[in-house]
């Protein structure tokens, strides 16, 4: 059974030697969250998911959900474990203090939630959608509802979730048949079917607040006509608390590849009392406020898992004793030596290693600009982080969560035999993992989300949010010899990017299917280049301190491994890239 140790020393260098996180100081309404404060909340997020979330991660697996008659009842010591999360005020930390938040940075949130993930993610399920839920209802409801339902949401007596997908109808939502009549009170009467809702119905919360999509009779056709409604499980009473059961309910559980422990519900709609949140035939921009916290979250699933992944391939690497070293005994007064002497299990594990630690650094990146998003009185450097937010969201969903998964399969492998055979749990995080590709957006449509909305946006500002800083970056220490092992290849792959967005952008307007063929394996070339730029950051970080402190060598020599091993991907990405789509259209529908 794997163990999880939260890699504090490693988030905190990324927050703050490499991202400045001390500067958030400086933002209107984190002046009291200095380092010391910050790091205390790290400090107990780490002992909640070492001690009491992650022993419950193999158990839950094993057991799962249950149900029955419409009830779900969630594993042993899930109860406990939320009751104890809620009374330490977790489910509030990233909230507005006005509902009773305790308003902290986006980017110690993502920190706390990556422990989560890492320790157990079914249970984050639970406390994730309901974070979700409080962004959209906090964005765009009226105050009458945010007065009802936030507190509540916040301090975790109640749960949330967003319920988009019908059994006809996935990512193409202008499809969806659930419909809200309205009544004279102002409600809404919501009738139809919702399919994978996670934390859809369990035992955790007092009461669930359901977000659901659904169209109001006579409005436009297509998406353009879905609007955004609460219904809650129970309708609040008089004093706010539950009361009469609503007409919604949960008609089976689905029963997954992997997490196992987190309820995946249908939810039937039958005359359910619901209220409009936004205005009318607006649905999607309220809910995409919520589907993009969830992207940027479900990101950093990937990155969890695949540090849990690491952690447990590692001690298992120094610990097993198999072959000899080709360059002679390592270890001659035992058997065999351990498997880390081969180079080949070295390889798999600085992969791991350096997919990991280099998306941890974009995540946090993408979350301070979320603070700068938020807080920052300066109109432009708003607009410019908020720019750079609108780029990288799909990426970091698509990227994080395709190398997690590719990093979870190498901790099996590195097991050997071992990997395959649930007691020793590395399988378990692959096949959690694997969700992690396709909810809040399949990766193929984040990557034509990328190429199709994103890059072309304001003639392409959005994209001048990276592409600046990059360019700014390589030509500053061009002539920097210390980093010319780094800054050469971040130089070939950032001309590979830049050669293939343009490519993209001349070929796309003509003809949309070769910008589509294109579009994954353009995502995964800006997902590596990117890490490229974060690497040879954290190396100049780390090489003044290199011959003294082990953490910073081998930063350094991670860095190289990213550039010569990994990095050269992008050369054969753009080879694709360019090649276009022929080879794929014109294949015949038949022959398949």
């Amino acid at each position: 059974m794997p163990t999880y140790k939260a890699p504090l020393r490693d988030m905190r260098y990324v927050l703050y030697d490499v991202m400045g996180g001390d500067d958030l100081t400086s933002l209107p309404g984190y002046e009291d969250f200095s380092r010391d404060t910050l790091d205390a909340v790290l400090e107990e997020a780490a002992k909640i998911c070492e001690e009491v979330l992650q022993p419950l991660n193999r158990s839950g697996d094993e057991e799962g959900c249950a149900y029955e008659n419409g009830v779900v009842r969630t594993p042993k010591g899930f109860k406990q474990a939320y009751d104890t999360f809620r009374d330490g005020g977790w489910t509030s930390i990233a909230c507005d203090p006005d509902y009773g938040g305790q308003g902290l940075p986006a980017a110690v949130n993502t920190l706390v939630e990556e422990m989560i993930c890492s320790a157990n993610l079914s249970f984050g399920m639970y406390p994730g959608l309901s974070h979700g839920a409080y962004v959209a209802l906090h964005g765009y409801g009226s105050d009458a509802l945010k007065k009802a339902y936030l507190p509540k949401l916040v301090d975790g007596t109640w749960s949330g979730t967003m319920c988009l997908t019908e059994p006809h109808c996935g990512t193409d939502l202008g499809q969806m048949r659930t419909k809200a009549v309205p009544q004279e009170d102002g409600s809404y009467r919501l009738s139809g079917t919702k399919i994978f809702i996670s934390a859809g119905e369990h035992d955790l919360t007092e009461n669930i607040v359901h977000l659901v999509l659904a169209k109001i009779p006579g409005g436009p056709k297509g998406i353009k006509g879905v609007s955004l409604f609460l219904a809650p499980k129970f309708l609040p009473d008089a004093d706010g608390k539950p009361g009469e059961r609503n007409g919604v309910r949960c008609g089976s559980i689905e029963h997954k590849m992997g997490i196992k422990a987190s309820s995946t519900c249908v939810m039937n709609f039958d005359d359910a009392k619901g209220w409009l949140i936004g205005a009318p035939h607006k649905g999607m921009q309220a809910m995409f406020a919520m589907m993009n916290t969830e992207r940027l979250a479900v990101g950093v699933q990937g990155l969890g898992l695949a540090e849990a992944s690491y952690q447990g391939a590692a001690a298992y690497a120094k610990e097993r004793l198999q072959g000899r070293a080709l360059s002679g005994a390592k270890q001659p007064d035992k058997a065999a030596d351990p498997l880390i002497v081969h180079p080949d299990i070295r390889r798999m594990l600085l992969t791991q290693r350096a997919y990991v630690e280099g998306c941890r650094a974009l995540a946090i990146w993408a979350a301070k600009m979320l603070d700068v998003a938020k807080k920052h009185p300066d109109e432009a450097e708003r607009v410019k982080a908020e720019d750079f937010i609108a780029i990288t969201t799909p990426v970091i969903k698509a990227f994080l969560t395709d190398v997690g998964f590719e990093a979870t399969n190498l901790g099996v492998q590195i097991f050997g035999g071992h990997g395959y055979i649930r007691e020793h749990g590395m399988e378990q995080f692959v096949r959690d993992g694997r969700i992690a590709q396709i909810y809040e957006g399949a990766n193929g449509i984040q990557a034509l989300d990328l190429v199709g909305r994103k890059m072309p946006a304001h003639a392409g500002r959005y994209l001048r949010a990276l592409f600046h800083p990059v360019a700014d970056y390589i030509e500053a220490n061009k002539s920097n010899a210390a980093l010319a092992d780094l800054i050469g290849p971040l130089g070939k792959a950032f001309g590979r990017l830049q050669q293939a967005t343009l490519h993209v952008a001349r070929v796309g307007m003509a003809r949309p299917d070769e910008a589509g063929a294109a579009a994954s394996d353009y995502l995964r070339l800006f997902g590596l280049t990117t890490l490229a730029y974060l690497w040879a950051r954290m190396a100049e970080v780390s090489l003044p301190h290199a011959d003294s402190d082990p953490f910073h060598k081998a930063k350094v020599l991670t860095a190289r491994f990213y550039m010569e091993r990994l990095l050269p991907q992008t050369g054969a990405l753009l080879s694709a890239i360019l090649a276009g789509g022929k080879t794929m259209m014109a294949f015949e529908e038949a022959a398949f």
